[in-house]
């Protein structure tokens, strides 16, 4: 089963190391779903959330022009895996030549899949395999009083 997702932040993360990485929180079936990802990746996301055009287009807003060009729309975005400490993810777009609908399913990255996914305001969906392994209770998010949070 999928569930819709909402991403709640991008922020700073504490990996295995102890180090700040950059970290994206999905929220799905009531639990929160984190994310690490790449510091590039992060600020992309956070541009798409806060609605600011970079200078020139990012990787992201070039894929998006380049699907509509081609007569395509992103219809959603899954992560729909998670095997040895990695998300797998899928975009799920649609084509039309001729008159006629051709469906496409690319396979992702997670990062790019919710960087897409928040420029073109699709779904995202998470699957209830990697809510079960990955999700958390959203309580473990919020800074205590003395944290100042991301």
């Amino acid at each position: 089963m999928e569930h819709e997702a909402t991403v709640e932040g991008v922020g700073v993360g504490v990996d295995d190391e102890g180090t700040g990485t950059p970290v994206v929180l999905l929220r799905a079936r009531g639990e929160i779903v984190p994310i690490f990802v790449s510091s590039d990746q992060a600020q992309s996301m956070q541009l798409a959330i806060d609605g600011e055009p970079f200078e020139r287009p990012l990787t992201h807003d070039l894929l998006v022009e380049m699907v509509a060009e081609f007569g395509g729309a992103i219809d959603r975005v899954r992560i729909d895996d998670l095997a040895d400490g990695t998300f797998y993810a899928k975009i799920d777009a649609e084509q039309y030549t001729e008159d006629r609908r051709r469906d496409v399913v690319f396979d992702a990255r997670p990062s790019d899949s919710i960087a897409v996914a928040l420029r073109v305001d699709c779904p995202i969906v998470v699957s209830d395999e990697v809510v079960d392994q990955a999700g958390r209770s959203p309580e473990q998010f919020e800074p205590e009083d003395d944290d100042p949070g991301f």
